[in-house]
This record gives C-alpha cells, structure tokens and sequence, in this order.
C-alpha cells in the first residue's frame, strides 16, 4: 500500500465483474421502484458478513448536443425530487423499466417523453455504477446528436414530477463551469457533462457504438443463483 503500491496504466483498468459465494439472500423490502436484498456473503477465509443493497432495473440518460450560433448547446432540465428535496439540474433520463427494450431505445424514448427532442445520432459516452456499496444502480449516458423536434401529433402527455420540468439550452462550456462550481450536483448529469467535454475535445474519438457492450448492466442482470460460488472468477 502506499507509495510502494503497484503502478500501472489505462490496460491495468479493467474491472472484474464477479460476485462472492452468497450463503443466504433474502428480499426484506419490496418497492415501487426497488427492493431491498440482504445477502450473507462468503468472503473466503471463513469470514462471512452480511450485505444489504437496493436492487434497481437501471437507468440511461442523454446528453442532447446542438448547435445554436456555431456554439454547441446541451439541454439541461430542472426537476423536483423528493428524495433529495430540491429542484436539480439533470440531463433528460429515464429506468430501464421496458422488458427487451434497448438502453439506447429507452434513451430516445426518454428524450421524446421529457424534452420533446428525437435523435438522428445516437452514441455511447459514459458508463456508471451510481453507489456501488449499496446501489447498484447502473446508468449508460449516450449522446445525442442531429436533434429534430418532435411532431404535434406524437408530444408526450406528461404527469407528476415530470409536468414540472423546466427546460434551458446551454452551453456546454457553461454547463462544465457549473458542474465544477457546485451547480449541478445530480450525479449521472456530473458523469454526462464531463464526459461529453473531454471527449468533445478528443474530436469524439472515445464515442462508442450505440449498442456497445455493457459489463456492469450484465453482472447486475445476472441472477443471484447464478453467482453462487462465483468467488475467485
């Protein structure tokens, strides 16, 4: 540990999608949204410990780029949420709650639904596991390019929190001097608008295909009876 620790580089960064031989899982709260699981986890050595975590369908969300004067605008909404109890800067997201639907699918559906926006281009920006000690919550933010309205005939009758959103075009340079300022603090608009600024100035090139692999959402997806005696893989 310490400054003797291991050094390596961006080929040592790949992380192992596994679980620990799980003893005992049981279901102690079942949610709207989410369930509450408490595993008892078999760490090796004999040493097992018990793990409660959140069990949640996943979410993607969308940096909406567009052009407005030669400046590069994203959109931005304002929402309500009570959890938090405040009103927060977001980028358009939605759960991965439609059984077969793919993440980037969902997103375009989401971008319709909240900001009345479709897509020509659709890419991969950023992936993300929100707190993986106690929620697994993975979200994939894709970027969105060649931005048309929406027609009348299809605009999205929205309810509850979403009848609130507050909509703002801004410029991305902006948006990354909020996030570093303390502005926006909602955790997958923080990733989206960091991301979508270092690849910006990459000229794009860590942009991955619309229906790229995903290692987290797998090894979320996997069933708990799958992982039993998965230690060491």
């Amino acid at each position: 540990m310490g400054l003797d620790s291991p050094r390596g580089g961006t080929a040592d960064l790949v992380e192992r999608w596994r679980s620990h031989e799980i003893v005992d899982s049981t279901t102690v709260f079942e949610g709207l949204i989410f369930d509450v699981q408490r595993d008892r986890v078999d760490l090796g050595d004999g040493e097992v410990v018990t793990r409660d975590y959140i069990r949640h369908p996943g979410a993607v969300a969308v940096v909406a780029l567009h052009p407005f004067d030669g400046v590069d605008h994203v959109m931005l909404i304002r929402q309500y949420r009570h959890a938090a109890h405040g009103d927060l800067w977001e980028l358009p997201a939605g759960l991965l709650d439609v059984d077969g639907e793919p993440p980037w699918e969902a997103a375009a559906r989401e971008l319709v639904e909240e900001v009345d926006l479709v897509a020509d281009e659709w890419h991969v920006l950023a992936d993300d596991v929100s707190s993986p000690g106690i929620l697994p919550e993975t979200i994939r933010t894709f970027l969105a390019r060649g931005l048309h309205d929406v027609p009348e005939r299809d605009l999205h009758e929205r309810d509850a929190e979403e009848r609130g959103i507050e909509p703002l075009w801004v410029p991305l340079d902006d948006a990354l001097d909020a996030v570093l300022a303390g502005s926006i603090s909602n955790a997958h608009a923080v990733v989206g608008l960091l991301a979508a600024h270092a690849s910006r100035s990459r000229g794009w090139a860590s942009l991955r295909e619309k229906d790229a692999v995903w290692p987290a959402r797998d090894a979320q997806r996997r069933p708990a009876e799958g992982d039993r005696g998965a230690a060491g893989a």
